[in-house]
């Protein structure tokens, strides 16, 4: 009964997420309807290969032409290309090597025995990538697809190059796949998850609220941020992948004008995660160490209004960097204007800090560390 209620369950959640996808793709832009409209292009390309190789030309192996067209229909135009070359080597090598081998020595069983060991090292080779297991795949096509000739294996190779031209050509003619709004919203995720994480040590310090645990749930939250940012790096590295040998033109040359601005936001982006982690590593070290080790109203009340700022500007950042138009003056100038409120807060923190703390050495360094790193982060804007 129990088993029953599990798998009910597990199935319902399993039916919602498809209904969710099925309803976000249609709503709007995003991952979604990038991956239906890429699966609706990978069987339109089956569809065609068959067409032609299968019905028209009624050829003996036409699957090939289909199976080839449907696993080139990449994630990008220009991994279709790569790819699509480094297959038809690869199952050209493994075709030819098993024709040979059957030929010589007269059975396909005494060649698939010699034959697969030699194209499977040969697929190891580094140009053919990826894609050089398909030399095991061509040379079982070969060697288990009945009589073995020339003839016929030259009329799999051609299967094969039409297939990949095929998937290619649906790749690159039918709404080539970009990633621009990728990049752009994984730069925005990072930004926004700073921005919330310091308004929120903000809040907690300008309370007093000196609770170990939620401190903690805090500096967790600060160590996933760094590995949003390297998904947005990598969301990045997608884009500038999805441009080459991409026809829409127009794209490319939105990334090429956004690419500079991308690069600078992801080392702005790595430095705000980095002091994120530290000032929450230190307020949690403190929180957890006792009323004695916490530093004064004022002083926390100043840091505190600091962060807001910090928080201010690196939300300003994400709308000026990120925008999909490109930042205006106007918005330039308010993050001007937060970056020098910024270091206002920043430079009364600093005058408060030797008074508050003179007989303290170690809470000195600490508060000190929290400077330095707030100094950096500051910088990082003002320089940017």
């Amino acid at each position: 009964m129990e088993w029953t209620r599990r798998t009910a369950w597990v199935v319902r959640r399993w039916v919602a997420s498809v209904v969710a996808a099925v309803r976000r793709a249609g709503e709007g832009p995003g991952r979604e309807r990038d991956l239906a409209v890429q699966a609706g292009k990978a069987a339109l390309a089956a569809w065609l290969a068959w067409a032609v190789v299968g019905w028209w030309l009624e050829a003996p192996m036409a699957f090939v032409a289909p199976w080839v067209a449907v696993v080139l229909v990449e994630a990008t135009v220009y991994r279709s290309v790569a790819h699509g070359l480094q297959q038809l080597a690869a199952i050209a090598v493994g075709t030819a090597v098993a024709t040979a081998g059957a030929l010589l020595l007269g059975s396909a069983m005494a060649a698939m025995a010699l034959v697969l060991p030699a194209v499977l090292l040969l697929g190891q080779w580094q140009r053919l990538g990826s894609q050089g297991v398909y030399a095991a795949t061509g040379a079982l096509f070969v060697l288990t697809g009945g009589q073995v000739s020339v003839v016929s294996s030259a009329a799999r190779i051609a299967e094969a190059v039409f297939g990949a031209v095929v998937g290619v050509a649906v790749n690159v003619l039918i709404r080539p796949p970009v990633y621009l709004r990728d990049a752009r919203s994984a730069l925005e995720d990072a930004a926004r998850e700073a921005q919330e994480i310091l308004d929120s040590v903000a809040d907690g310090l300008a309370d007093g609220a000196w609770d170990g645990q939620a401190a903690g749930s805090r500096h967790e939250r600060a160590l996933r941020l760094g590995r949003l940012v390297d998904q947005a790096r990598s969301a990045i590295g997608w884009s500038r992948e999805s441009m080459r040998g991409n026809p829409r033109g127009r794209r490319t040359r939105l990334l090429s004008s956004h690419g500079k601005a991308y690069d600078d936001a992801l080392v702005v982006l790595d430095h705000v995660a980095v002091h994120t982690v530290g000032v929450t590593r230190t307020v949690w070290e403190i929180a957890e160490s006792g009323e004695e080790a916490r530093p004064p109203a004022g002083i926390t009340r100043a840091y505190a209004d600091f962060l807001r700022h910090t928080a201010r500007a690196v939300r300003l950042y994400g709308r000026t960097r990120f925008a999909p138009g490109g930042s205006d003056d106007r918005a330039a100038e308010r993050l001007r204007e937060a970056v020098e409120e910024l270091r206002r807060t920043l430079d009364e923190f600093r005058r408060q800090l030797p008074g508050a703390v003179p007989d303290d050495p170690d809470a000195l360094v600490t508060y000190g560390t929290l400077l330095a790193q707030a100094h950096r982060l500051a910088d990082q804007l003002v320089r940017d």
